[in-house]
């Protein structure tokens, strides 16, 4: 049964023969399509932003790939290097050696040491002929291995 008041229950009572109620039935019904339609909506931004993050993490994970592998060939590019830099230094140290020795037997030979000691009489031959120092077939000084 209706009250006086026009106000019933929404369960026995289908239409509302109040025209405010009808309004405000009309209302909410528009309120709850726009809650659902706005829900719907933010379930596919939600959707959307997941799947960039999906595509910015696969994206970022081929670039940190792609650094890695660059890393790694820097790394063993580096390696080579210094390892032939190593070797390099190593070779310098026994050139620069060798020739500290070549100085010295230069040096020998400049200031009439060994066997051409001014006291010999080749040194008179060494000033006339050449010597044997300077005697193709006699370089018996000149082979002699170079020490460390």
């Amino acid at each position: 049964m209706a009250s006086p008041g026009g106000a019933c229950s929404g369960a026995t009572q289908i239409q509302t023969s109040d025209p405010e109620e009808r309004v405000m039935d009309q209302r909410k019904r528009k309120r709850m399509i726009s809650n659902r339609e706005s829900a719907r909506r933010s379930r596919m931004r939600k959707q959307q932003h997941m799947d960039d993050l999906v595509v910015q993490a696969s994206q970022l994970s081929e670039e940190n790939e792609f650094i890695l592998r660059r890393v790694n060939l820097t790394t063993q590019m580096y390696l080579n290097v210094e390892a032939e830099n190593s070797v390099l230094r190593a070779q310098l140290a026994e050139l620069t050696h060798r020739l500290s020795s070549l100085h010295e037997i230069i040096d020998c030979f400049s200031s009439n040491c060994g066997p051409f000691d001014g006291n010999d009489h080749q040194d008179d031959d060494l000033m006339i002929n050449g010597g044997d120092f300077l005697n193709p077939w006699n370089m018996v000084y000149l082979n002699q291995p170079i020490m460390y």
